[in-house]
């Protein structure tokens, strides 16, 4: 029977500096697991917009986008949790209240708030998405805005105790480190997405196989059972079944080849 591969993106198919490479390897390892009649995923916080067609022409039978509130298969989308305009707007109104310094995922772009603090790592951010070409200037007080998921940073005057207050009633809050926390609706993970993809083509757990490399990663990663950790990743080492090489050390043909899929 066909096994399923889900794979973070960051960090797992592409390094997670400017230099942004994907190796050859991982590009052949993915092209020969479809060729043995196997199912390729790519399972992402990414927002849908957010995977570049240099990511796509890896060759995927879906997209499990948002951590989990967008789902794609073969061209089709399963899944879309849109959240209403106006609780957009009121959740937007709660991190300006608090002084944090947001960004507005969705489907098809980002948001800002530019009555937010200006700081480097927003700077950064928006310099990063520059350089790939994405906007950067669409704006909460815009008539479309609304979001899928969301990020902010906390600053030295952000009343992060209140905003936790008002925010982890409704939102999954990841601490990314650094001050950089994530936000998630509740009842929606990576993990949700294998469960619905599994269920929808009818394949058992046991052929389901996740490949990551961060502390976001564990909803999908204790999912399955045959969970892969890349090279370098010692924070979810104890989390995983398997533990692969790097990324430049050919990490996902390695794991690929040991698990018999290629």
């Amino acid at each position: 029977m066909k096994k399923v591969i889900f794979f973070d993106v960051d960090g797992t198919l592409i390094t997670e500096d400017s230099r942004s490479i994907i190796p050859e390897s991982t590009r052949t390892a993915i092209a020969k697991a479809r060729a043995n009649g196997n199912l390729t995923f790519i399972n992402t916080g990414r927002t849908a917009f957010n995977l570049s067609d240099e990511i796509k022409g890896l060759g995927f039978d879906g997209y499990l986008c948002g951590c989990g509130t967008y789902i794609e298969y073969n061209g089709e989308v399963l899944m879309y949790n849109r959240l209403e305009q106006g609780y957009c707007r009121k959740i937007a109104g709660i991190l300006r209240s608090c002084g944090a310094v947001p960004v507005y995922e969705h489907r098809d772009c980002l948001f800002f708030d530019k009555k937010a603090p200006s700081t480097p790592d927003l700077k950064y951010f928006k310099e990063v998405f520059l350089d790939n070409d994405v906007r950067v200037d669409f704006d909460v007080s815009d008539d479309n805005f609304g979001f899928d998921k969301f990020v902010f940073w906390k600053t030295e005057n952000t009343d992060f105790e209140m905003l936790k207050k008002q925010i982890e009633p409704d939102f999954m809050m990841i601490d990314r480190g650094g001050g950089f926390y994530e936000n998630v609706p509740k009842d929606f993970t990576k993990a949700t997405a294998i469960d619905f993809i599994l269920e929808r083509l009818g394949i058992p757990l046991e052929n389901a196989y996740a490949i990551g490399d961060s502390m976001n990663d564990l909803p999908m990663l204790t999912a399955v059972p045959n969970s892969i950790a890349m090279g370098g990743a010692e924070k979810i080492y104890l989390y995983v079944s398997f533990i692969t090489k790097p990324i430049e050390d050919d990490g996902i043909e390695f794991a690929l080849r040991h698990f018999g899929i290629i």
